[in-house]
């Protein structure tokens, strides 16, 4: 398990609809945990959910994690994004197919919009792929937890978010286990 210099909580959103989908994931969760300032401490169950935006490409597998970090959210946002890219991210068409998805959805009570970065996540309230999984995992003590409960009502009965897999993290593996 990694040694995490300061105890804030974060939550991401993880996506991936080009080849093995799943150990995308399981990769990105891993590479994110390998870092001596991160540790991913749970996952959601993985859902299969129906592209948005660009709807001309294969259905993606959904997730969310909590993480514990000693990083600023301007310095976890670059490690997101350095993940993404040592996976093979491609970023061609807007929304469009992905090896791997990762986004900043909320972190601890930070409310910003620096034009790179903003928190909470400007459009997850939109997005049942997103809250679905949220809502497995976030805990009642967090800062935003009656926003995401709010925002997860109105997402109620949307169509296109089906449970794919459980998962069990297990932290400090860097793997889900069976």
């Amino acid at each position: 398990m990694n040694a995490v210099a300061v105890n804030n909580t974060a939550y991401i959103g993880l996506g991936s609809n080009l080849g093995d989908r799943e150990q995308y994931l399981q990769k990105a969760l891993q590479r994110l945990d390998e870092h001596r300032l991160i540790q991913v401490v749970r996952c959601s169950s993985i859902y299969e959910t129906e592209p948005v935006g660009y709807e001309e490409q294969g259905s993606f597998l959904n997730m969310a994690a909590m993480l514990r970090t000693g990083l600023e959210p301007r310095l976890l946002l670059e490690e997101l994004l350095r993940v993404e890219s040592s996976l093979g991210r491609v970023r061609q068409i807007r929304y469009g197919p992905r090896t791997i998805d990762l986004d900043l959805l909320m972190f601890e009570d930070a409310v910003m919009d620096t034009g790179s970065l903003t928190l909470p996540h400007p459009r997850m309230h939109e997005r049942a792929f997103v809250l679905v999984p949220l809502m497995e995992i976030v805990e009642e003590e967090f800062p935003g937890f009656s926003l995401i409960t709010e925002w997860a009502v109105s997402a109620q009965g949307k169509e296109g978010v089906k449970l794919w897999k459980q998962t069990n993290w297990q932290p400090g593996s860097g793997h889900f286990a069976n």
